[in-house]
């Protein structure tokens, strides 16, 4: 039994992260692919038989406009940890079809999360599943931001997958020559591009643990949708998680009005300086 996770690229021009594990959580494959025949072929290995395949995408789409069930009951929970998901629609090109519900028509895989088959396809996120087993107040900031932040984030998020080695299920990515690697390559980044290409694989990691989690504890996840307009597969929340306390947002200063400001200020200070002079003159009229 195989458990493949895809952190699927919207576009066949942008790279995909892809990973592969097993039931006993080792990491067999970590790497990236381009377009739907590179991705089949990186995964072959994998799902020629019995398996799981998260996509980091969405899968099942038939809403017309704005956010599909799924993503609204999904939201509602994990919105305030930074975790929101974006809405998945038919009028957006990018998912009518969906490129995940392509890929897994074309492997075979059955994608509805209730189904007794062997060989399925689920719709992860990342994200929350970060918040659930790492007990995080909000999402890790390795997407966007200044370099330096990033890769602390990165970093972050990969020694956090390590520990997953003490958990249940296991996943042992220090075993794995790939996965070395790529932290080291992390580690010796030094511009924001090599942030993007190696960020993917590690994202690609999580969904795969996912899919691992959903069939190895199928009572501690949450299925927010159904197959017929679309679902989202995370680890569930612990009634006792909370978000992070929201900082106040001091909106950063407007440079034209302080610009005006200035040219009155100084306009007022000529002008009184002018009535000073004017009334100096007058009294000593």
């Amino acid at each position: 039994m195989h458990f493949v996770g895809l952190d699927l690229a919207w576009g066949e021009k942008k790279q995909t992260g892809v990973a592969a594990i097993d039931l006993n959580g080792r990491l067999l494959h970590v790497g990236i692919a381009k377009d739907d025949a590179d991705i089949i072929d990186s995964i072959a290995p994998f799902t020629s038989g019995d398996c799981v395949v998260g996509f980091d995408a969405p899968l099942i789409v038939n809403t017309p406009s704005g956010f599909r069930p799924a993503e609204t009951a999904y939201n509602r929970d994990f919105q305030k940890f930074d975790a929101g998901a974006y809405p998945a629609h038919t009028g957006n090109p990018l998912f009518n079809p969906p490129r995940a519900g392509t890929l897994a028509a074309a492997l075979d895989l059955d994608t509805d999360p209730a189904s007794s088959s062997s060989r399925r396809a689920i719709e992860v996120y990342p994200h929350p599943a970060t918040i659930v087993l790492f007990g995080l107040d909000k999402t890790l900031k390795y997407k966007k931001g200044a370099f330096g932040d990033r890769q602390r984030e990165l970093l972050k998020l990969m020694t956090f997958i390590e520990g997953l080695d003490d958990a249940t299920p296991r996943l042992r990515p220090n075993r794995s020559v790939a996965w070395v690697e790529l932290r080291k390559r992390v580690e010796a980044a030094t511009k924001p591009a090599q942030l993007d290409r190696d960020e993917d694989p590690v994202d690609a990691v999580m969904c795969a643990y996912v899919a691992l989690y959903w069939y190895s504890r199928p009572d501690d996840v949450s299925i927010y949708g159904d197959a017929d307009t679309g679902y989202i597969v995370t680890p569930s929340l612990r009634p006792d998680q909370v978000p992070a306390p929201r900082r106040k947002v001091v909106p950063p200063p407007n440079d034209e009005l302080h610009e005006r400001l200035t040219r009155i200020d100084t306009l007022l200070a000529e002008v009184q300086q002018e009535v000073k002079t004017i009334r100096e003159r007058l009294y000593r009229l």
